[in-house]
């Protein structure tokens, strides 16, 4: 079984993306999360979906690749799995970051050439 899913900036996966990856409904996924009313980040459960640290109460539940890929072949026992990550399209924020990123890494060169 292969996914082919878009991921949050980070690399990491929204309940849609997994949704859309394990092929099980909304509801699944909520009951399949590691979540707990009253810690925000609980201990790791390896019967159970694990979602990345989050800061707060009101942060999405963001969930790795690779814990995904875990979690339907170890416990929904899906023989094969794979997720393939595609990247979003680029937005505006991106490009400009991008573009810092190359100022600084010339800066970076130019200084490293003085020394």
């Amino acid at each position: 079984m292969g996914f082919d899913t878009e991921t949050e900036p980070g690399g990491l996966m929204d309940i849609e993306a997994v949704q859309r990856a394990l092929n099980r409904s909304r509801a699944s996924v909520y009951r399949y999360a590691n979540t707990d009313a009253n810690s925000f980040n609980p201990i790791y459960d390896a019967k159970r979906l694990n979602p990345e640290f989050r800061k707060n109460q009101d942060d999405l539940l963001l969930f790795h690749p690779n814990e995904v890929a875990r979690f339907a072949k170890d416990v929904l026992r899906i023989k094969q799995v794979t997720i393939e990550v595609r990247e979003s399209p680029k937005n505006q924020t991106q490009e400009v970051l991008e573009a810092i990123l190359v100022e600084l890494q010339g800066i970076h060169h130019c200084l490293k050439g003085r020394s």
